[in-house]
Parts: structure tokens; C-alpha cells; sequence
């Protein structure tokens, strides 16, 4: 993914202002912030617990003491490098995502092989934390694979795929900016996302029951069909114009209008992100 930084230094010569935080970052910490608003008394207290063994990652520099910090652990030591010079997390860089091909018949099967996605990685992430006999620093480890995880399955550009890398080698404009490091999934990833949690009341609170348990329902795989349905009917048609498929996409522009047509949809996804991982922490820890 691409951070904000890289988009306010490319937008600065534009004399206007940029957005300041990205879907990495604010996205994440938001949907942590949710879960962390509806899961039980009971399952706070063992995520605090968890958390307070978070040296056991031996990652001093990628901290992982709170919730908002977990929420963005997994980023963050992407490059974190090992004695013998190799990086230590190159086995998880599948793990954030699954490239599901939106041109064709809904399936798992080819982007999850051997359980090298997102989805995949959540329901191992759950087991992990629910098996007494994982050692902690096993639990510690799921645990903030896990927060981290949903918050990626629930951002459509982990979820659906035109052979583009997820949108990454889709030029796109967001609005009157057009710096050069921008593309369709850093878009979604950065003012997109931001201008959605920021539109109207915040996402932050306690849910009613009956929403929790509407937004929650279903299962992982439920999920990654319906991000990808987000990814096909709303990222790719919205930047090709209408029609996902019709032809291979280069570059795109997102208009005002357009722009204010998805904010909803990226809202949603990050308000179900939350609500989603709350129940998987219940489940796993309450």
C-alpha cells in the first residue's frame, strides 16, 4: 500500500489542502476502534491482556501495545529484517490480500491456495486464539494478524481483482488532484477512506444489538464474496465508466460527483469491518 506521505508530497504543489492520514493507518485504527467499542467487557479485558505481552513479537519498533497500534502491526514490519539480513515477515506478504478475479464467477479457490490470503488467514488467525494449547506468543501474533486482516478484507481492493494488483497499475485523478504515485487502490486506501469516516456521525460508538448482529452475519468467505461484489459493482464500474469488464482499465478519473456517489460505500465497508472483527474477537476470546 501506498502511505498518505507519498500522496501529500506529491499533492503539495497543488497549494491545497491534502488528506492527512491513510486507509493503512486511519482505516485500520478505525475499524480497531470499532471492534474494540462492541466486543464484551469480557473479551476487551483478554485483548488488553493479550496485548500487554506484545514484546513477545520482538518487534520494539512496530509496537503493538493497544488496539490502534495492533490495528497497523502487520504493515509496519513488512520490512523489519532478520540477523541474516532476510526480511522476517516475506512469508505473510499473501496474507493481506486475495486477488479474486472480478471479470469472472465468484471463487476462492485460485487466489487462496494453500491458504495464502486474507481469508484464509483470518479463520487461522480465530482458531489460533481459540486453542488453549497456542503458546502466548502464538495468541499475541493471531491477534493482531487478525485486527489487522479484517480491516484489509473489508477494503474491496484486497478483495477483488482486474489482473491489476489490485488497482495498484491503474493510474487514476481523485477530484482536481493527480499526483504522480497516485492509482485507483492507493485512492481507495487513502482520501477516499478518509472523506468516508469523516462524513457524518462517527463510526466510533456502541452499536445497537440488532445492527451488530445484522452487519455481522455470515461467515468469512460471506464477506470476501461480498467485498469482491463492492470491487466489481462500485471500484472497477465507477472507474471504467459503468461497465467493470467491458475493457482493461489504464487510468481513471474520479469526478466530484463520482467521488460522492462511493463515499457511503467505502463507509460501509469500514463500519462493517468493525462490527465484523468484534464478533470474530468474541468468538475467538469471549
Amino acid at each position: 500500500m501506498i502511505s498518505i506521505r507519498t500522496v501529500i508530497a506529491g499533492t503539495a504543489m497543488l497549494g491545497a489542502a491534502a488528506p492527512t492520514q491513510a486507509y493503512w493507518e486511519y482505516g485500520h485504527q478505525t475499524i480497531a476502534q470499532i471492534a474494540e467499542a462492541n466486543v464484551t467487557p469480557r473479551t476487551r479485558a483478554a485483548i488488553h491482556r493479550l496485548l500487554a505481552r506484545s514484546a513477545l513479537l520482538d518487534t520494539p519498533s512496530c509496537p503493538a501495545r493497544t488496539f490502534e497500534d495492533a490495528s497497523v502491526w502487520a504493515d509496519c514490519v513488512k520490512p523489519l529484517k532478520g540477523a541474516d539480513g532476510k526480511r522476517r515477515f516475506d512469508y505473510a506478504y499473501n496474507w493481506h490480500f486475495q486477488n479474486v478475479d472480478v471479470c469472472a464467477p465468484f471463487s476462492l479457490m485460485p487466489a487462496c491456495k494453500d491458504g495464502d490470503c486474507v481469508s484464509a488467514q483470518i479463520d487461522r488467525d480465530v482458531g489460533i486464539l481459540k486453542n488453549r494449547r497456542s503458546t502466548p506468543k502464538q495468541r499475541v501474533e493471531a491477534l493482531v494478524f487478525l485486527i489487522h486482516f479484517v480491516g484489509d478484507l473489508h477494503q474491496p481492493l484486497h478483495a477483488g481483482d482486474r489482473a491489476d494488483k489490485g488497482g495498484n497499475e491503474v493510474a487514476a485523478r481523485y477530484g482536481i488532484y493527480a499526483p504522480k504515485r497516485f492509482n485507483l487502490h492507493s485512492i481507495w486506501d487513502g482520501p477516499l477512506a478518509e472523506r468516508a469516516i469523516t462524513s457524518g456521525p462517527s463510526l466510533v460508538r456502541r452499536f445497537p444489538a440488532a445492527e451488530r448482529r445484522r452487519i455481522a452475519t455470515g461467515t468469512v468467505t460471506d464477506w470476501s464474496r461480498e467485498a469482491w461484489e463492492v470491487s466489481r459493482r462500485y471500484v472497477y464500474a465507477s472507474a471504467a465508466g459503468g461497465d467493470a469488464c467491458a475493457a482493461p482499465i489504464k487510468s481513471t478519473t474520479l469526478d466530484d460527483a463520482t467521488i460522492a456517489r462511493l463515499v457511503p460505500i467505502a463507509r460501509l465497508e469500514v463500519e462493517r469491518g468493525g462490527l465484523r472483527l468484534a464478533k470474530l474477537l468474541d468468538a475467538a476470546l469471549g
